[in-house]
C-alpha cells in the first residue's frame, strides 16, 4: 500500500445486532475512506475501514473482533485525544443487554498513527490482498481511574459525542492523561475520580458474588492492523528523504475500570 506520490447470540437476533452496530459505527459525517482486508489473530480475515478527516485533523479505523465486538479508534490530532470504543454483543439467553458500549479516552502521543493528510492519500493496488502487521507493538495495560462527563465531552474532543453516544455512562480515562489535558486548558469539571480497588477492597468482577455489587472490570481489545508510521526512501535524484509508503502495526490493550454493578461487566461473569 502506497500513497500516490463470537459470543453465543442466537443467529437471527445476531444478524440484526450486527446491522445495528454497523449503523451506529457509521455515524459521524463524510470522510475520505478506504477499506482493507486484514488477518486477525487466529487466522480469520476481516474488512477494516480507515477514515481521514483533513479539515478536523483526525483519523479513524473500525474493525470487528472475532467475538463479534465492533472496535474503533479515533485519533484527534488537534486535541491530542485518542478514543478507543468497543460495541460488545451480549448473550441474550443469559439476560444480558443486546450490546454494551465502552469508551476509553487517552492522550494521543506522537507517532502512534500516521497523520490525517497521509491517511487521506492511502491507496491500494490490490483491494483483495490480505494485510498483516509488520510490527507488533505489544500489550498495553491501562488502569482507567477517571470518568468523563458525556455532556461536556465536546470540550475535550468534538468527536466524543458521536463516537461515545452509546456509552454515556461508560467513558473512562486516566489521571495522568487528565493532568496533560488540564495543562492544555481543558475544564476539570468534566472529569470525575472513580473508586479504586484499594480504597474499597473491590473484587474483580469475575469473583464478585452479587450481580448488583461494585467490582473492577477488565476488557481487552486488539487492533490487528493499522498504519502506524510513514516510510521514507532515499534517491540519488532527491537531496532529502521522501515519503514512499507506510509501516503497519498491531497493538493490544487491556483496560481495568470500576463498575457500580457486576452485571455491567458480563464478559467476566463466567471467568
Amino acid at each position: 500500500m502506497r500513497p500516490p506520490g463470537g459470543r453465543g447470540v442466537p443467529p437471527a437476533p445476531r444478524a440484526l445486532l450486527l446491522a445495528l452496530l454497523a449503523l451506529l459505527a457509521g455515524a459521524g459525517g463524510a470522510r475520505a475512506e478506504l477499506r482493507v482486508r486484514v488477518r486477525l489473530p487466529g487466522g480469520r480475515v476481516a474488512e477494516e475501514r480507515l477514515q481521514a478527516d483533513g479539515a478536523g485533523d483526525s483519523v479513524g479505523l473500525e474493525l470487528r473482533e472475532p467475538d463479534g465486538a465492533l472496535v474503533s479508534l479515533t485519533a484527534d490530532f488537534r486535541k491530542h485525544v485518542k478514543i478507543l470504543r468497543a460495541l460488545v454483543l451480549g448473550e441474550l439467553e443469559k439476560g444480558q443487554r443486546q450490546f454494551q458500549a465502552l469508551c476509553f479516552v487517552t492522550r494521543l502521543r506522537d507517532h502512534e498513527i500516521i497523520p490525517s493528510e497521509a491517511m487521506a492519500k492511502l491507496r491500494q493496488k490490490n483491494p483483495r490482498a490480505v494485510r498483516q502487521a509488520e510490527e507488533a507493538r505489544g500489550l498495553e495495560q491501562l488502569h482507567m481511574d477517571m470518568a468523563v462527563n458525556f455532556s461536556q465531552g465536546a470540550l475535550l474532543s468534538p468527536h466524543l459525542h458521536n463516537v461515545c453516544a452509546e456509552a454515556t455512562d461508560a467513558i473512562y480515562t486516566r489521571q495522568e492523561d487528565v493532568r496533560f489535558w488540564l495543562e492544555q486548558g481543558v475544564d476539570s469539571s468534566m472529569f470525575k475520580a472513580l473508586p479504586t480497588d484499594t480504597e474499597q477492597a473491590l473484587p474483580r468482577c469475575g469473583q464478585a458474588g452479587d450481580r448488583g455489587a461494585p467490582c473492577v472490570c477488565r476488557y481487552g481489545l486488539s487492533l490487528a492492523w493499522y498504519p502506524c508510521m510513514l516510510k521514507y526512501c532515499h534517491s540519488r535524484d532527491r537531496p532529502a528523504p521522501y515519503k514512499c509508503g507506510i509501516r503497519s502495526c498491531q497493538k493490544s490493550y487491556s483496560f481495568t475500570f470500576f463498575v457500580p454493578q457486576r452485571q455491567l461487566c458480563p464478559w467476566e461473569e463466567d471467568s
